[in-house]
């Protein structure tokens, strides 16, 4: 792949999305729509595979952007059948930025009752331990990704239907998990125990799909029915429709509240709330919390628009798109020359210089990672001509990894881990930097009294440094956890 756009290296990478249809004609065509839709959760790679009696399994994986390999009528027709899953992949563990195919989902297993292909959104943070001991028994790997170690745990079960084996397998699993899956006859959906990662269910014609996000029910025409919940899998055939298991113990509910801020698609409904309102709310809290004197509001493009629209409406400062984003400068841009790389963000966001100059300037963005962006944009906005420069942030500061399916940067290399929030107002050179609080960010995803001490409501780990499952793996390579407070 090429290298990543500079703009994006100053971002939190998307995990994963996953996709499957059962009962309809030609799954596959249908699973390549959806992933197009969750293309913003990876752009990496994608792969498809698909059953059909007389061919059997077949796959299909490709590097790059879905419209790229599967809208090409002599691809989409190696994949025939009424069962189909998919999967668009950026590298949150294994050879992250090295992409082999060989790590390319979704991964396939022959069992003895036949064969399974699964694809998984998530991360598993006791993978290496696991790993350690299945190559121990014999087990060998073909990948550098967490998610092989499903199908390994698959193979040494001595239950006898593949979804029975799957509960097996996934009971010896720790860290977040959606899962897509199937077998010959059965489409397979299943969420960990806390629903950290989503997965919704949609009925289309006389078949069901399953996805990461409700966005993509919609493009293929399908009904949203429900959410998978936290801990439940469900098996979908054409003899017995959707059937629901328990196969995990109870456990309080923690979905990843960066989905409503930044991941998921602003017109994907999360939990029964619309993920724009979300975030249209979470900047009326951000007016309500840190009010400034100024001109002109104006958002980060594109993640920054709804919070900047909901500020703008609560503090009554007029909304403008003071930065303009070229929509034809993807992820992959290729750089050509040294020159060129050094323009940086430029290459993609453009000053509207003409509604800047002589303003006071509100920016509104989803969150500081780095800072190396923040930087680059306010210089820009200065150059423009604003006088002052304030940035309003649409998440609180964003100071611990995550292990739960997203690509963080080290602790050490986020602005928020090492400097107080006046120390990042003086590090980015502007006129005033604040946060959404914590409980601003829970009340405007819809809890209103705000976050619940000792038993949050979603995991915000990434904010907090509270992780709801330890993470196994960085704790034994010498990652510290909070201290307890």
């Amino acid at each position: 792949m090429p290298p990543a756009h500079p703009f994006d290296d100053d971002k939190l990478k998307e995990e994963c999305g996953v996709y499957g249809v059962i009962g309809v004609a030609d799954a596959a065509n249908f699973v390549a729509l959806g992933l197009h839709a969750l293309q913003h959760r990876g752009q990496e790679a994608g792969g498809i595979v698909s059953y059909e009696s007389e061919t059997g399994f077949n796959s299909a994986r490709r590097f790059g952007y879905v419209r790229d390999n599967f809208t090409k009528a002599s691809l989409m027709e190696t994949l025939p059948g009424h069962l189909a899953i998919g999967h668009v992949r950026y590298s949150t563990a294994g050879s992250k930025g090295q992409t082999a195919i060989r790590d390319v989902q979704p991964f396939f297993g022959e069992f003895s009752m036949g064969g399974a292909a699964l694809a998984h959104n998530g991360n598993i943070v006791n993978a290496e331990a696991l790993r350690r001991e299945l190559i121990d028994h014999g087990s060998i790997f073909q990948s550098s990704s967490d998610s092989e170690c499903i199908i390994h745990l698959m193979a040494r079960s001595f239950q006898k239907t593949i979804p029975e084996r799957m509960k097996d397998a996934l009971r010896r699993v720790e860290g977040a998990f959606s899962i897509v899956a199937m077998t010959r006859t059965k489409l397979i959906g299943v969420r960990d125990p806390l629903g950290v990662r989503p997965l919704v269910l949609g009925r289309i014609g006389d078949g069901w799909a399953l996805s990461s996000e409700t966005c993509a029910l919609d493009i293929i025409g399908a009904t949203f029915v429900r959410e998978i919940e936290p801990g439940e899998m469900v098996v979908i055939s054409a003899g017995n429709g959707v059937e629901s298991f328990r196969p995990f113990q109870h456990a309080s509910s923690r979905f990843c509240i960066f989905e409503h801020v930044y991941f998921s698609r602003p017109d994907s409904i999360l939990g029964g709330r619309s993920v724009y309102e979300t975030r249209r709310q979470i900047g009326v809290e951000l007016a309500r919390e840190a009010p400034v004197e100024a001109d002109l509001v104006c958002p980060v493009p594109d993640s920054g628009t709804p919070a900047a629209i909901g500020f703008s409406h609560e503090s009554g400062i007029p909304y403008g798109m003071g930065i303009i984003r070229n929509q034809y400068v993807g992820r992959t841009f290729i750089e050509p020359t040294e020159q060129i790389r050094n323009m940086g963000v430029r290459l993609k966001l453009n000053v509207n210089r003409a509604l800047i100059a002589g303003k006071r300037v509100v920016l509104v963005d989803d969150s500081v990672v780095r800072g190396t962006t923040s930087q680059k944009i306010k210089e820009m906005i200065l150059d423009a001509g604003a006088a002052e420069v304030h940035f309003r942030i649409a998440s609180p500061p964003t100071a611990w990894p995550c292990f739960y399916g997203v690509d963080t940067p080290e602790k050490e290399k986020l602005l928020a881990s090492r400097m107080s929030e006046e120390e990042m107002r003086d590090h980015l050179g502007v006129d005033s930097l604040r946060f959404v609080s914590l409980d601003g960010l829970y009340r405007a995803a819809g809890e209103a009294g705000g976050r619940t001490p000792g038993c949050p409501q979603y995991c915000d780990a990434c904010f907090s440094g509270d992780y709801p499952v330890a993470p196994a793996d960085m704790i034994e390579k010498g990652f510290k956890l909070k201290a307890a407070e």
